[in-house]
């Protein structure tokens, strides 16, 4: 679809020419194309566009970015392992290892040359909309908020990759091939600008026949996240892991951002109560319910022509003997993350907990976890070395191995109910926006203005959610401590954990020179043994130049005014 103005222009159309009767040649529409305003004039083909730069949004579904496979951004970090040791299916653990694998060169971690190409077609929309559109002031302004929506969400990558960045605001910029990048912070600036705009002109909902496009409580979402990011920035950056003068966010707008955060994710929580978002009763129910309340910004998807195979990736092998490829498994550190059913942390020092560590766990465990002993699709899972279905297998001891390195296989996002995806394929919505992540940003900003009790309370509603008891940290470290451990389980798989250590400013200690681990589970006597065994065959490797991704070497030569991230 968003082809669609360079396949019309390629269009002959047949017309006849209209001569003067002296025979002078008059000013005539060119004959072998559509010209901008034939394009644009036609309500038809501005429906086609706009419908077709949501696509946008399948570069990430599903945590795939930044090589292209599902949950690929959590195997860079502490919750997820994949199981592959080869380049392709095992790419991520070659960066999660090696940081030496991302330079200006070929970066890896690239998304400038997709999304650059994608904020062209917008802004070439934009501009074909404000000259020629022949629609109402209302529709007229509503395509505006949604091309400024995507526009804003492909900035939002960029800004997090590169934190410095062009911004590219209309066409008339694209006449001068050589533009600068701006600071960290106007960029945050512009990105939030697009938000907000989309946020005062989209429809709280649509009909029928526009579900699935942004609404203004997503918009409001993005923007509340958007601040977050840049908030962070300002207060936990402080210019000590780059020296470029145009990264980085002025500590002063640390507050002012948090604020920002927490007003419109308050604007999201008023929606929530007039009945458009609400938090799901039955966690697991979330990701296969596609009329699910929680979810405020979705992709979804219809058998046949609009699939994914996140199943085929990530289901146990049991589910089709031989053909799953389980890309990644969850890690022990997540596992141990959950708390127990009334609220205690699992720990095994505590001789209870050890010897049955599966029994009395929050419901998040069951709905994201599968280990030895679940119960799934009318079997019982075995990880034990022994058994040739879905045993464990050292990490390193087979290339494709296809079974679980860790002792653990994914739940979350799993169909229980559907065994025919290797030929169907699969259709659970990706859902980008949640309203359950819109509660901890506004518990995380409201800790960090000092409202512990506003904080608290959005907190203890997603606790509430799934049975847990409310907490009540005396003080902002204590109650970051909480909002992260909630982040850790609640969007496990969600693509969250590796840009929420990237912002905080902790990937350098958490993912660097460590090992990650699995449990061998044995049997013992009447029970079982659990043995910690490593997931890493090599030490995690983040370096702090990581914060601030480089640009490829070949945009620095298509554009003389752009330099590089100082660092690469």
């Amino acid at each position: 679809m968003t082809k669609l103005l360079s396949t019309i222009q390629k269009t002959v159309i047949l017309a006849g020419i209209v001569m003067a009767a002296q025979g002078c040649k008059i000013d005539i529409e060119p004959t072998d194309r559509y010209t901008e305003e034939a394009v644009w004039s036609n309500p038809a083909n501005m429906e086609l566009y706009i419908n077709g730069m949501y696509n946008e949004f399948r570069t990430f579904q599903f945590g795939q970015f930044p090589i292209g496979y599902d949950n690929a951004t959590d195997a860079l970090t502490d919750i997820m392992k994949y199981t592959s040791t080869v380049a392709g299916n095992g790419t991520v653990n070659i960066l999660a290892t090696d940081a030496s694998r991302v330079n200006a060169a070929g970066p890896m971690l690239n998304y400038w040359q997709a999304g650059y190409a994608r904020i062209r077609r917008i802004n070439e929309f934009l501009d074909g909309l404000a000259k020629y559109g022949k629609v109402d002031a209302v529709a007229k302004t509503q395509y505006e908020a949604e091309a400024r929506f995507i526009r804003g969400y492909v900035y939002f990558w960029l800004v997090k990759l590169h934190g410095s960045v062009v911004l590219m605001e209309n066409l008339d910029q694209y006449s001068n091939k050589n533009n600068p990048r701006a600071s960290e912070e106007d960029c945050w600036k512009f990105v939030a600008a697009d938000f907000q705009f989309a946020a005062d002109n989209l429809p709280k909902e649509w009909d029928a026949a526009h579900t699935g496009r942004a609404t203004k409580g997503a918009a409001l979402g993005m923007l509340s996240r958007t601040w977050l990011y840049a908030a962070s920035i300002a207060e936990y950056d402080k210019k000590q892991f780059n020296q470029d003068p145009l990264t980085g966010v002025s500590a002063g707008s640390a507050t002012t951002y948090y604020q920002n955060a927490a007003t419109a994710a308050e604007q999201v929580i008023a929606l929530a109560n007039e009945g458009y978002y609400a938090l799901e009763a039955n966690f697991a129910n979330i990701f296969t319910n596609k009329s699910t309340r929680e979810a405020i910004f979705k992709l979804d998807f219809v058998a046949p022509q609009i699939t994914h195979q996140y199943d085929f990736g990530f289901t146990p092998p049991g589910d089709a003997p031989g053909q799953p490829m389980v890309y990644g498994v969850p890690t022990a550190e997540l596992v141990d993350e959950f708390e127990m059913k009334d609220g205690t942390a699992f720990s095994w020092s505590n001789g209870t907990m050890a010897a049955n560590p599966y029994t009395d766990r929050e419901p998040r465990f069951y709905a994201t976890i599968l280990y030895n002993g679940a119960s799934w699709k009318g079997r019982t899972i075995n990880t034990q070395p022994t058994n040739s279905v879905e045993g464990l297998v050292e990490y390193g001891s087979t290339p494709e191995p296809r079974k679980t390195v860790t002792g653990y296989y994914t739940r979350k996002m799993l169909n229980p109910l559907v065994n025919d995806f290797m030929v169907y394929k699969s259709t659970q919505s990706w859902i980008e926006l949640r309203y359950a992540e819109i509660l901890l940003i506004h518990a995380e900003a409201k800790a960090k203005l000092n409202d512990l009790g506003a904080a608290a309370t959005s907190l203890n509603m997603v606790r509430d959610r799934v049975g847990l008891p409310d907490v009540n940290p005396a003080n902002a470290t204590q109650m970051m401590n909480a909002i992260e451990h909630e982040r850790i389980v609640e969007l496990a798989f969600e693509g969250h954990r590796y840009w929420d250590l990237r912002r905080w400013r902790k990937a350098h200690t958490v993912l660097n020179d460590v090992r990650f681990t699995g449990h061998k589970v044995t049997p013992a006597g009447s029970g079982f043994n659990y043995e910690v065994i490593s997931a890493d065959n090599l030490d995690r490797k983040f370096t702090p130049a990581l914060y601030y991704m480089p640009i490829y070497v070949s945009e620095l030569q298509n554009n003389t005014a752009l330099t590089q991230i100082q660092g690469w």
